[in-house]
């Protein structure tokens, strides 16, 4: 079945609320009083307070989809076919409502009754002592043991950082064949072949400074799904930056550079980064992020300016990103604030890359007086 982002992002939206959730938009990738983290890089961040008792909930059952950022990985993205520092995630939250014995079921049924996707094409694992669900997905949903994987802390139990909110979790893969087989393992593993869509984070414990857990005043979940990865498996695309949602950027980045996608691999890669990081340039910026060179301002100077070398590397020269801020937005239509601060974010992308052509001249003229 073939869904466009658009449609993905709308039917998750509308399943959760069938299931009596409520849909709030997605909180901005600047964190609102929260010190522990520099940029937004989960759904859950926004719900922090509601899970440590903090705050009360005005609804007990969330559905979202949530501009993240992530920079753990740069280095690897336009290298691969999954990473990526800007990505949404679509997730739906329980505070002290309902539990695995809810999640679970709910989340077979969206996979496989709302998106369409084969069960014999899907994969879980949990938390090796997590009875429970391992009982859910055997005895209710129905899946084969064969289906179920228990695994260890480090792929099934999810934190969202060194220290606060954290419980085991189960996460649910999608089988791309034995084409992508690499031999290293089965889902959970480095195989290719098993592409995690899904978790299920059975939020119950605070992990302390010492590392000691403590129980949470309610039992919660916090799901992720990465919507560029699930629409390359219902877009039957083997990369996430073949996907409606991305394909459309680099094709003008390509247009930009007098070339084409799909030609020469080194090319490729540098359109997929410019692509990548000229979506997160435009989010960062609405979102109030200006280039500097400290704190949040560094994280986007240092994206766009990676963005703007991989693009002379393919005989891009001058300013070329700003030209790219019609298309991202048009690719984002479930934000349509974007829209409304166009103008800034083009003048701000359009400044920072005189400033990097002015850097870059001043180095060359200092070789050349050596």
């Amino acid at each position: 079945m073939y869904l466009s982002g658009e449609t993905i992002r709308q039917r998750y939206v509308d399943f959760f609320q069938s299931k009596g959730h409520r849909h709030l938009p997605s909180s901005s990738l600047v964190p609102h009083q929260d010190p522990t983290v520099l940029l937004t890089t989960a759904g859950m961040l926004q719900f922090k307070p509601i899970m440590f008792g903090l705050e009360t909930p005005s609804d007990r059952r969330v559905v979202t989809y949530q501009k993240c950022f992530r920079t753990t990985d740069l280095d690897n993205v336009g290298r691969t076919a999954r990473h990526h520092t800007f990505f949404e995630m679509l997730g739906n939250f329980s505070f002290g409502d309902y539990y695995k014995s809810d999640v679970i079921p709910w989340a077979w049924e969206c996979l496989t009754k709302e998106f369409g996707i084969p069960a014999e094409k899907l994969y879980v694992t949990v938390f090796e002592t997590d009875d429970e669900a391992f009982g859910i997905w055997r005895d209710v949903v129905g899946l084969p043991e064969a289906q179920i994987i228990r695994l260890g802390a480090d792929t099934n139990f999810w934190a969202a950082g060194e220290t606060g909110p954290c419980g085991p979790c189960s996460e649910i893969y999608y089988d791309l064949g034995e084409s992508v087989d690499t031999g290293e393992g089965g889902p959970g593993s480095e195989n290719p072949r098993y592409l995690e869509v899904w978790n299920l984070v059975f939020m119950e414990f605070n992990r302390l400074e010492n590392g000691d857990l403590t129980p949470l005043p309610a039992k919660n979940i916090d799901t992720g799904m990465g919507l560029e990865r699930v629409a390359s498996v219902l877009q039957g695309v083997t990369s996430n930056y073949d996907t409606d949602i991305i394909q459309p950027i680099i094709k003008a980045a390509a247009g930009l550079a007098g070339t084409t996608y799909g030609q020469d691999p080194k090319i490729d890669m540098a359109l997929r980064i410019i692509a990548d990081h000229g979506r997160a340039s435009v989010h960062l910026i609405h979102d109030g992020v200006t280039p500097s060179n400290e704190g949040r301002g560094y994280v986007l100077r240092r994206v766009m300016r990676r963005a703007l070398r991989y693009g002379r590397l393919i005989g891009m020269q001058g300013g070329f990103m700003y030209k790219l801020v019609p298309t991202i937005m048009a690719a984002a239509v479930s934000y349509p604030e974007l829209k409304k601060a166009e103008s800034r974010i083009t003048e701000t992308i359009k400044l920072e890359e005189e400033r990097f052509e002015t850097t870059l001249e001043r180095g060359s003229r200092r070789l050349d007086d050596m």
